[in-house]
């Protein structure tokens, strides 16, 4: 972790858009005159600054708040010395038609008004981005508005570079469904499929037509069907598509037909998400075409369009099926032994971190006791791995996900942890439970297995070290002296 007291988020490339921001045109980034003192050993480039990014919408208006206007500077490849005390000096006095800007960013910026500069430190082969101020939006703006951004990077060995960015006012603001869909029983390798919608609940109508971003996780990928679509490469996890309609205030539509898409196999699960734009712009590294009949886009039933996003869960047919991880509780009575407790998972799926892992519980046999479930975390002992019973019999719950188990783990699918248990006393026959669970487990047969007990008699010098032993004892010499005193007493006064 960088010891930097204002770190970046992100490195040079990076690009924040938010939902609604699109790229939309040119900017004139420019070089001024060099300096004799200015160093030809380096050189600046703001070339990845947005050139025209969309502010807001304009149904946000005052209530509209954008911080992902970055200002990425970087060092132009090739350079033979590092760029040092880089700043830049952002003017943003062409928006207060459209906008206003308030301090934010990452916190190495500093100014007020419309002026702001930015501390960049030394850049060597690589660059930095910083946001300079938090764009508030205005009322009574109108979508198509636009301002204008200036800024200046410089630095103490070479010559600045100067550029702009014009900032639009967007809009409106379509809406996706606010309940997340849920998919279930999807087959991995063959299509699926789902229906993207949208609703103009703003008072703007959508005269630049309609765009729809969509993009698969968890082993999802779309195919590539529709020739007013574009696509991330031939298995894509991106999509983007264009439809001329223009829609209407308190109008809703859904496309004319669903839209296919497949899980990879092994996958257990995966996620759609999609959003709408009435700015349309393609995004960067959509190159490929579909090769299908267009997609349209139909009136359908309006609702509760109030999300950025919609939202598709996919459960697929894969499961992961869990096995318990046994063991006999074996030894002597008054023995604390060792016995390892867990799961084994037999596949074929595989849940991640960002998945619920399951769980297993674990009931010992009777006449024995869990003495402490121990795990080390962060160099620190711990007694309990598992969350104990609430009462004497109940089950002892460990958590995969949990301290003690998240990193016990092994290659062969294997995850347990030593649980300490005494052997109380001998009971014929008596066996305890491990039960092991995760929502992808459709095998329920081989969920649950015993934990047998096998107590063999104590050693006889247990009985002596016995603590009513070692009662009786102490009473009989207590006594013992009471006696003594008794018949010194009695000897003395009768001699």
């Amino acid at each position: 972790m960088s010891s930097s007291p204002v770190p970046s988020p992100c490195s040079w490339i990076r690009t924040t858009v938010r939902v609604g921001i699109a790229v939309l045109a040119m900017a004139a980034v420019t070089a001024t005159p060099a300096s004799a003192s200015a160093s030809k050993k380096v050189a600046l480039t703001l070339k990845d600054v947005p050139r025209t990014v969309v502010a807001y919408n304009a149904d946000e208006g005052a209530e509209a708040r954008n911080g992902d206007f970055v200002v990425p500077v970087a060092v132009v490849p090739g350079n033979k010395e590092p760029a040092r005390d880089v700043k830049v000096v952002v003017d943003a006095s062409g928006l207060k038609d459209i906008a206003r800007v308030t301090k934010g960013g990452y916190g190495n910026c500093t100014g007020s008004g419309w002026v702001y500069t930015c501390v960049y430190g030394t850049l060597q082969n690589d660059g930095e981005s910083n946001a300079p101020f938090d764009i508030i939006g205005l009322d009574g703006v109108k979508p198509g508005d636009s301002g204008t951004v200036t800024y200046t990077a410089s630095a103490d060995n070479t010559e600045p570079v100067t550029g702009t960015t014009r900032l639009v006012v967007g809009g409106p603001t379509l809406g996706a469904p606010d309940k997340e869909a849920e998919v279930s029983g999807v087959k991995p390798s063959r299509p699926a499929t789902f229906t993207p919608k949208f609703a103009n609940h703003s008072r703007f109508a959508a005269d630049r037509g309609v765009a729809l971003r969509i993009r698969a996780d968890g082993g999802l990928t779309l195919k590539t069907r529709h020739s007013n679509c574009y696509y991330t490469g031939t298995s894509p996890t991106s999509a983007w598509c264009l439809f001329s309609a223009k829609a209407a205030p308190g109008t809703a539509y859904r496309t004319g037909a669903p839209l296919p898409y497949v899980a990879a196999d092994k996958e257990l699960n995966g996620t759609l998400s999609y959003d709408w734009s009435a700015t349309p712009e393609k995004p960067a590294g959509h190159t490929v075409r579909g090769t299908g009949a267009p997609i349209t886009l139909v009136p359908t039933s309006d609702g509760a369009f109030g999300s950025n996003s919609g939202v598709v869960k996919v459960e697929t047919t894969v499961q992961a099926d869990y096995r318990p991880v046994t063991a006999t509780v074996r030894g002597r009575v008054g023995d604390t032994v060792r016995v390892r407790l867990g799961v084994r998972d037999l596949g074929p799926g595989k849940l991640r971190g960002d998945e619920a892992m399951g769980r297993f519980e674990v009931v010992p046999p009777e006449g024995a006791t869990v003495t402490s479930v121990p795990y080390s975390f962060e160099d620190t002992d711990r007694d309990w791995g598992c969350d104990r019973p609430e009462r004497p019999g109940g089950a002892f719950v460990c958590d995969l996900a949990g301290e003690a188990l998240s990193w016990a783990g092994r290659d062969d699918g294997t995850t347990a942890i030593e649980f300490h248990i005494r052997i109380d006393r001998q009971v014929e026959g008596a066996q305890g439970t491990i039960r092991t669970y995760n929502p992808y487990d459709r095998t329920p047969g081989n969920d649950t297995a015993a934990i047998p007990l096998d107590a063999s008699p104590a050693p006889a010098y247990r009985a002596l070290l016995r603590p009513v032993t070692w009662a009786a004892i102490g009473g009989a010499a207590v006594l013992g002296t009471a006696l003594a005193v008794v018949y010194l007493r009695r000897r003395k006064r009768t001699g």
